[in-house]
C-alpha cells in the first residue's frame, strides 16, 4: 500500500470517527480504490491528557508512545493525533516516531491565517489554553486571542465531559453559549480547539461554515495534501 496514514485515536473515540468520516468526506474520490487507506489506533486507555497536565495525573506519553510504534510497525507512513490536548506530548513522540508526523496546531492557524481574520476565538480543554498550545502561535503571527475565562471555561470544560458521557444535548447547550460569548467579545472566528468541539456544535457548524475552524478538519485537509505528494 502506498503512504498509509496512522491515526493515533481513542482521545476519545467519537473524534476518531470524526477525523476517519472526514477523510472520506474531504477525498475526492469515485471509489473505494481511490480512497486514502488509514490504519486507526483507537484504544481509549491512554490517561486523560488535560489531568496529567494540571493535576500531576498519570502521564499519556508512554500509551500514546506505544501505539504510534504499533501504527508505524502495521504500515503507517505519516501519523497524525487525534487529539489537540494530547500535542503537549508532540514533540517528544516525532523526536521517537520514525516517520513523518503532522501537527493539528500548525494545521489549524496556516488555515486561520489564510482568512485574513485578526480576532481568533478558541473553545478548547482547560490544559490546551493552559499551555498556550494555539495562542502563542497565533499571537506571533500579530493575531488577538480571545478565549473564555473562569466560570465559562467550566463550562466549555463541563460541556466536553458531558458529550463523552453521551450527554449530547446539555453539551450542545452549553457550548453554544460560550460561542455566543465569544462572538460578543468580538471574535471573527472561532477555532474548535478539541476534537469533540465539532461534534459538540455540529448541528450548527452548517449554517455558518466560515465562523468556524474545525482543528480536525484543518489536519486532515493537511494530511491529504501529504497523501497526494509523497
Amino acid at each position: 500500500m502506498k503512504n498509509v496514514i496512522g491515526i493515533l485515536g481513542g482521545m476519545g473515540p467519537a473524534a476518531t470517527v470524526d477525523m476517519f468520516q472526514k477523510f472520506i468526506q474531504f477525498t475526492p474520490a469515485t471509489c473505494d480504490q481511490e480512497h486514502i487507506p488509514l490504519i486507526i489506533s483507537s484504544i481509549p486507555d491512554i490517561p486523560d491528557r488535560t489531568s496529567s497536565i494540571l493535576h500531576g495525573g498519570a502521564s499519556p506519553l508512554m500509551a500514546m508512545d506505544e501505539r504510534i510504534q504499533g501504527l508505524e510497525r502495521a504500515g503507517a507512513k505519516c501519523i497524525l493525533i487525534a487529539c489537540n490536548t494530547a500535542h503537549y506530548w508532540y514533540d517528544e513522540l516525532k523526536d521517537r516516531c520514525h516517520v513523518d508526523m503532522l501537527n493539528i496546531v500548525d494545521s489549524t492557524i496556516n488555515e486561520i491565517i489564510k482568512t485574513g481574520k485578526t480576532k481568533i476565538g478558541i473553545l478548547a480543554t482547560d490544559a490546551t489554553l493552559a499551555i498556550h498550545l494555539y495562542q502563542t502561535k497565533l499571537e506571533n503571527q500579530g493575531l488577538t486571542c480571545l478565549i473564555p475565562e473562569g466560570s465559562n471555561q467550566k463550562s466549555v470544560m463541563e460541556s466536553i465531559y458531558l458529550y463523552k458521557s453521551g450527554e449530547i444535548d446539555k453539551a450542545e447547550k452549553l457550548m453554544l453559549v460560550q460561542r455566543d460569548e465569544l462572538i460578543r467579545r468580538g471574535a471573527e472566528v472561532i477555532i474548535l480547539g478539541c476534537t469533540e468541539v465539532p461534534l459538540i456544535l455540529h448541528r450548527v457548524i452548517k449554517d455558518e461554515p466560515t465562523l468556524y475552524e474545525d482543528s480536525t478538519a484543518a489536519l486532515v485537509r493537511a494530511a491529504i495534501r501529504w497523501y497526494h505528494t509523497h
